[in-house]
């Protein structure tokens, strides 16, 4: 099976129903696709819903788990820094994309602003410390806590 094939068929049919821009994804482990997605951002109203995050979501819930270890992923483009980060956090072993960020950028999106602002080329968003006294605390009492999950 040619899983980029599957990722573009992911695509188009985000497109088609208008759900949102061309990106699909698929998570494959073993051979075996385990995660599909494609950008629903327009349809659900929710910044967050790109075809990686979508796709992760369908392999944690497809394989119960958080923990996506020996996974590969095919996407149709480069992804943005907040895939990027789920794909870090999920623990996917390979990422296989189709166009890079520069032609995700002359369609109209706007990955490489946030490159940018990641690379400190950028002053797009302002962090400021605040609250620190409670959240150290809070901070504390978790780290107390023997039996837990580790992520």
């Amino acid at each position: 099976m040619d899983f980029m094939q599957e990722a573009v068929k992911e695509a188009y049919i985000g497109i088609r129903n208008g759900h949102g821009g061309p990106f699909g994804t698929v998570i494959v482990k073993e051979g075996k696709i385990v995660g599909r997605g494609h950008n629903r951002v327009v349809f659900n109203k929710d910044c967050t819903c790109h075809g990686e995050m979508e796709a992760i979501r369908d392999a944690c819930k497809c394989l119960d788990t958080f923990d996506l270890k020996n996974c590969e992923l095919y996407t149709t483009a480069e992804p943005c820094p907040m895939c990027l980060g789920a794909i870090l956090w999920s623990n996917i072993s390979k990422v296989y994309y189709g166009c890079n960020r520069e032609e995700t950028e002359k369609i109209g999106f706007r990955d490489n602003r946030f490159y940018d602002y990641l690379e400190k080329k950028s002053d797009l968003l302002k962090l400021e410390i605040n609250g620190y006294e409670e959240c150290a605390k809070l901070f504390k009492d978790y780290s107390e806590i023997r039996e837990k999950t580790y992520y």
